[in-house]
């Protein structure tokens, strides 16, 4: 069976977002007992779990309890990723409150980690059989604490690949076919070079949605992203940190930015409005832009496995077990039977989450599924091979996020509304070292 890649959306603050209307429209905490009412008092076992948005793991928890009739599953659902990760480090530091198992989304990994000790290290308490080769080697590596303790099973990832408007570049003259563009998407400088000539040729349409979602996939190529492994800030330090804002902000002064502001009412908008030319494209923001461009553009985008820099990850979760758990095996249990690769496929079907476990990548599940609204290869194919091209995880440091999403973005927006690059990079310096104090 062919399976229509999808991504229903998982949000966060930096490398996440926002999918789909209804996946998030949920709005504060959904508690579904799936043993029923009365599971307290029927002799079974109960077992917690939080999560956000959608992971695609409705069915999977009934086909849990079934195997495992001493268990009752107690599945705590928050609608978007901003307040459920507000929750959860409320409750860390009260000490109480927690579920057995929490969802942790990538952005906010850095500080789940600076707090690791408040959570079961998993090569300890989880079953042997979820080791390290089940997960790609930087998705498991980026759950490692300074100590090398294992924090939280991975779950899904979201590669990198490029969107394009393909009526958009044959207006411009430049090559239009997923094999044709390869060229063009080399580097970030053969990118912009693309953008000079596209701007020049199409009226009234920018290259790309949004400086700060370009700066942050380049900042995320980097060997050394904002801190260092000692937790030390980099962005004046590291010069390919303010190499990237100029490269970005001279694109901007050229004209090939829509200066939209990610995910909110007017980028939506922008994709009918045919307001920009290329995304940067995880697998989860297919489905983005399938619900924003609507039908009339169907078959308009395309997706190429090229992406400038090389490729990288965008977005993905993990379950960790906190030490205010009082079934922390039985816990570990569960989580690593939900991120094992048989279930991650079935969630993939479920809910379009891309998997992130080695034996799942090369289900023909995946790698057979296509989205009919997008030219290009077929798309679980295309962003398995993303996936396993992806090297070393950069460190995040703790404030890592809060960096990307409070720092940065704002200070180039900023420059998108005028301000100097200059004034704008004292702003982005200003902001990270308040952040980082």
């Amino acid at each position: 069976m062919r399976h229509h890649l999808r991504r229903t959306g998982q949000a966060g603050p930096a490398r996440r977002a926002i999918a789909t209307a209804s996946a998030v429209a949920a709005v504060g905490l959904v508690t579904v007992a799936c043993g029923g009412d009365d599971a307290a008092a029927d002799g079974k076992l109960q077992l917690s779990i939080s999560t956000f948005n959608e992971f695609g793991y409705e069915e999977l928890y009934a086909e849990y309890e079934r195997l495992h009739p001493d268990i009752d599953i107690v599945v705590h659902e928050t609608g978007q990723g901003g307040p459920y990760h507000q929750s959860l480090f409320t409750k860390l530091g009260a000490g109480s409150g927690l579920d057995d198992v929490v969802a942790v989304e990538e952005a906010h990994l850095p500080e789940v980690l600076d707090k690791s000790s408040r959570f079961h290290d998993l090569t300890e308490i989880g079953p042997k059989e979820a080791g390290p080769d089940r997960w790609l080697d930087w998705k498991y590596e980026a759950a490692l604490d300074k100590d090398g303790r294992l924090i939280g099973y991975g779950t899904d990832i979201g590669p990198l690949a490029m969107c394009y408007r393909k009526d958009l570049f044959e207006q411009a003259g430049l090559p239009s076919e997923p094999d044709e563009v390869a060229e063009l998407f080399e580097s970030w400088d053969s990118y912009f070079a693309a953008g000079d000539e596209f701007v020049a040729n199409v009226d009234g349409v920018a290259w790309f949605d949004s400086a700060a979602q370009i700066f942050n996939a380049m900042q995320n190529q980097l060997d050394v992203g904002y801190f260092d492994r000692q937790d030390r800030l980099t962005v004046e330090s590291n010069p390919e940190i303010k190499r990237n804002w100029d490269r970005v902000t001279d694109a901007v002064a050229r004209g090939q930015s829509a200066g939209l502001v990610a995910f909110s009412n007017e980028w939506n908008s922008g994709f009918t409005q045919s307001a920009f030319a290329t995304k940067t494209c995880p697998s989860w923001m297919l489905g983005v832009i399938e619900e924003q461009a609507g039908e009339d553009l169907a078959g308009a985008w395309a997706v190429t496995d090229a992406f400038p820099g090389g490729p990288r990850n965008w977005g993905g979760s993990y379950l960790a077990v906190p030490t205010q758990s009082e079934h922390p095996e039985e816990a570990a249990a569960l989580a690593a039977w939900l991120t094992a690769p048989e279930q991650q496929i079935k969630a993939f079907k479920a809910a379009g989450v891309f998997p992130s476990q080695v034996e799942a990548l090369e289900s023909p599940d995946l790698l057979s599924a296509t989205n009919d609204y997008f030219d290009g290869p077929p798309m679980g194919e295309l962003f398995a091979e993303q996936a396993k091209a992806i090297g070393e995880a950069q460190y995040k440091g703790p404030g890592d996020g809060k960096i990307q999403e409070n720092a940065l973005s704002p200070a180039l927006q900023a420059v998108e509304q005028g301000t100097s690059p200059a004034e704008g990079w004292e702003r982005f310096v200003d902001a990270a070292k308040q952040i980082a104090s």
